[in-house]
């Protein structure tokens, strides 16, 4: 067992190596890629076979989700049919560790045929893939980790960080923010991550409400009607001024129906604005040991917009 584990850090610590010189030996390809992408007017469309292909569906996707158009056209479909899919307003990024991969023949053929920009990323400076190109993100020729040279792993490893290197770039570059990386992944671990309390708050009818004149009898009835174990009391001109929680209604037990619901409120209550991130409300819900936040408008004028219970943030998977 420790000869396996020997091999896999040999593996792991090679290819951090072949990252660090990869990071070391950028120069102002990268730049020019970057300027190239941004004056695109249409996708970047990037391709590979492979090992490399797998790396290029990556990459396409990470630029596709950061803010930079792109798509992952396969170069044996693309000799049949597919080259239909690129534009003149495209940008084309072509992978090939060895630079020599005839699947791209006909791909880097179109690409000058119809002055298509082509970005090459490769380790042969030399190879057909590179005189192509109209710029060569080079990287390092580097020994396979594999320890017999054949295998893809340490090519993959710098191909992979370099695309996202280029991803990132073009990110901030763009000034892509949170909110915009929210819109491409409304789904999964992200989107509950990255999701707004007005996704997920109730509104309208749903809002447990009464004045501070509502007798307790009527604001026991709300309660227990709307289903949230709490109700939003509001002043004269129709602000949030309160709530009642059980907790208020135990403290008051002597005589509660004799009273008003602005007499039982508790003041001054926990809220939260419409756009605040979920996992925030989630955090001080926990942190105030409440279960419920009124969702008012952030301009402090405490308007009622909507309520946030815990078990909405738990059924979205925000955590």
């Amino acid at each position: 067992m420790g000869r396996f584990l020997d091999t896999a850090r040999r593996v792991i610590r090679e290819e951090a190596e072949a990252l660090r010189r990869l990071a070391d030996e950028l120069d102002g390809t990268l730049t020019d890629a970057v300027d190239t992408i941004l004056k695109a007017q249409g996708r970047v469309i990037v391709s590979g076979i492979g090992k490399s292909g797998h790396i290029a569906r990556k990459i396409a996707a990470t630029l596709a989700s950061t803010g930079t158009p792109a798509q992952f056209v396969h170069p044996a479909e693309a000799s049949h049919g597919d080259l239909g899919m690129v534009t003149r307003q495209d940008v084309v990024l072509a992978i090939s560790n060895s630079g020599e991969a005839p699947e791209l023949a006909n791909l880097l053929a179109y690409t000058q045929r119809f002055d298509i920009p082509l970005i090459g990323i490769t380790s042969k400076p030399a190879s057909t893939l590179a005189r192509h190109s109209d710029i060569i993100l080079a990287m390092p020729k580097l020994a396979e980790a594999c320890g017999t040279g054949v295998v893809p792993t340490t090519s993959t490893t710098m191909t992979l960080a370099l695309g996202d290197a280029l991803a990132v770039a073009l990110m901030e570059q763009r000034d892509f923010s949170a909110e915009n990386f929210r819109d491409f992944h409304p789904g999964g671990k992200l989107g509950a991550q990255l999701a707004r309390v007005g996704d997920l708050m109730h509104a309208g009818d749903a809002l447990p409400l009464v004045t501070q004149s509502t007798p307790m009898s009527d604001t026991l009835l709300m309660i227990s009607q709307k289903g949230f174990g709490v109700v939003g009391v509001l002043d004269k001109a129709g602000y949030l001024s309160g709530i009642v929680t059980d907790g208020d209604l135990r403290r008051n037990m002597a005589g509660l129906l004799d009273l008003t619901a602005g007499q039982v409120m508790t003041r001054s209550p926990r809220t939260i604005g419409p756009d605040a991130l979920a996992e925030e409300a989630v955090h001080l819900m926990q942190d105030s040991k409440i279960t419920c936040l009124f969702v008012v408008d952030p301009d402090g004028s405490q308007d009622v917009t909507g309520i946030l219970h815990i078990h909405d943030c738990l059924r979205a998977g925000v955590v």
